[in-house]
């Protein structure tokens, strides 16, 4: 954290994009190119947070900044590395790799990630090959090529959410989802989870799951949050 230096944080329309003012100054990145993003909606969260901030700035309570410089410093500069690297999670996407047993948790899969996998192969033409176990079973090129071509539509702004929630899932099935409003954050969290979530019903929860479900979940909401804003 770092000491609060400024009064008041803004929006600044800057030609088709909108830059975020601290004290009428433009924001930086990290990497040191302007903070402007293209919808005022999201501007005006990102100055948001930048507000409500107390006599010390918390970066970690600030995730549509993050993600934005994301977008803009790491993003836009390699897009194509960042929708392979999304595309890679179809091949051990955490939805077509099924428990044997118990039977409840069987059930629970099957009913929420099948539809995922009829979801996503109507949606873009991706059919993936579902197994049983951990055993790693490579997909068809031809589905792999169909969710590239469905992550690589997406700009450098809505990918940089995309990629965010692709990892705290460890599925770009469940990430595609959230993006094209399937599930909402609570419901992709909760496919992600299924798993851990039964483990934690059977025996309970210490302190290291619940920081990690609890950051999880705050990624895959910022994610939901972020490509809400670029829609607004």
């Amino acid at each position: 954290m770092i000491r609060r230096a400024y009064r008041t944080a803004g929006v600044d329309p800057t030609g088709d994009h909108f830059g975020v003012t601290l004290d009428g100054k433009p924001m930086r990145t990290p990497a040191k190119a302007p903070l402007a993003v293209p919808v005022r909606a999201l501007a005006e969260a990102i100055a948001a947070e930048w507000q409500a901030q107390g006599d010390m700035v918390d970066p970690a309570t600030m995730p549509m900044t993050r993600v934005a410089s994301i977008a803009i410093d790491l993003v836009a500069p390699r897009r194509q590395e960042v929708v392979r690297n999304i595309v890679k999670y179809a091949d051990t996407d955490l939805v077509c790799y099924r428990a044997g047993h118990p039977p409840d948790l069987v059930a629970r899969q099957q009913a929420v990630w099948q539809p995922l996998v009829a979801w996503v192969e109507e949606r873009y033409g991706a059919r993936l090959a579902v197994t049983e176990g951990i055993v790693p079973q490579r997909q068809t090129e031809a589905a792999l090529g169909a969710i590239e071509a469905a992550v690589g539509a997406y700009d450098p702004w809505a990918l940089a959410a995309l990629n965010l929630a692709t990892v705290a899932c460890g599925s770009v099935v469940v990430a595609l989802a959230l993006a094209e409003g399937r599930l909402d954050a609570a419901a992709a969290f909760a496919a992600a989870e299924i798993e851990a979530s039964y483990e934690i019903e059977q025996w309970g929860e210490d302190a290291e799951q619940t920081r990690r479900r609890a950051l999880l979940r705050d990624d895959i909401a910022a994610s939901a949050r972020f490509l809400a804003l670029l829609g607004a």
